[in-house]
């Protein structure tokens, strides 16, 4: 696994870190090739550094199984027209690794621009190599069930609701969504995704399209 990332085409080589912190091999690889799939460049070969039972959990998903994550990642590519990184740094290098993540989406059709930070989370196996979940929280947070979660001050905060009624219009027009009910929301979006995005069936498909 520590000297895998050339051999999987993992593209982001150059892993930044905060001060203090260091990143072995297997870390680097790890980083490297979930850098890669937040770009839009996915692959079968990274892919097969997730554990079949993965997660990948964000404010508008909550996607468990192979199915469903590799959906999510190669639905990047359906659903925007340009996906660029402005800013990222590993800040801590223990399990999770913490990684603060800017990235800009142009959505297809549209033209809408929205730049999302997170916080990304990546938890793995140290016995296996693999990972096992990886959480994406827009500006450092995820939803925990409900709308009702959702706090007193935030509900009279007129930029709160700005900001919330951006993100379900953008969401809305590449193919997720942003709603009030948080968690039955997310756990359709996991479903419904995999029935709308085709992930290739083999490396020579993969290819073809241009992800290896």
């Amino acid at each position: 696994m520590a000297s895998a990332g050339s051999d999987l085409g993992i593209e982001n080589t150059n892993i930044k870190t905060a001060p203090g912190v260091s990143l072995d091999e297997q870390q680097k690889t790890l980083v490297g090739s979930v850098l890669d799939l937040f770009a839009g460049r996915p692959s079968l070969k990274k892919l097969s550094l997730w554990d079949d039972n993965g997660v990948f959990e964000d404010n508008i998903t909550i996607a468990t199984g192979r199915t469903q994550f590799e959906a999510q990642w190669y639905g990047l590519q359906t659903a925007f027209s340009e996906i660029e990184r402005l800013h990222h740094e590993v800040v801590s290098a223990g399990n999770p690794i913490g990684m603060d993540l800017k990235t800009r989406y142009v959505t297809k059709g549209i033209s809408k621009e929205q730049t999302i930070e997170s916080r990304i989370n990546i938890f793995y196996d140290k016995d296996t190599g693999k990972i096992t979940k990886v959480q994406d929280k827009w500006g450092g947070e995820l939803p925990d069930s409900s709308f009702k979660n959702v706090s007193i001050d935030q509900l009279f905060d007129p930029w709160w609701w700005v900001h919330y009624a951006e993100g379900w219009v953008w969401w809305m027009w590449s193919f997720t969504w942003d709603t009030w009910w948080w968690q039955a929301m997310r756990n359709l979006n996991s479903v419904t995704v995999p029935k709308m995005v085709s992930v290739p069936k083999n490396d020579e498909e993969d290819a073809k399209r241009g992800n290896q």
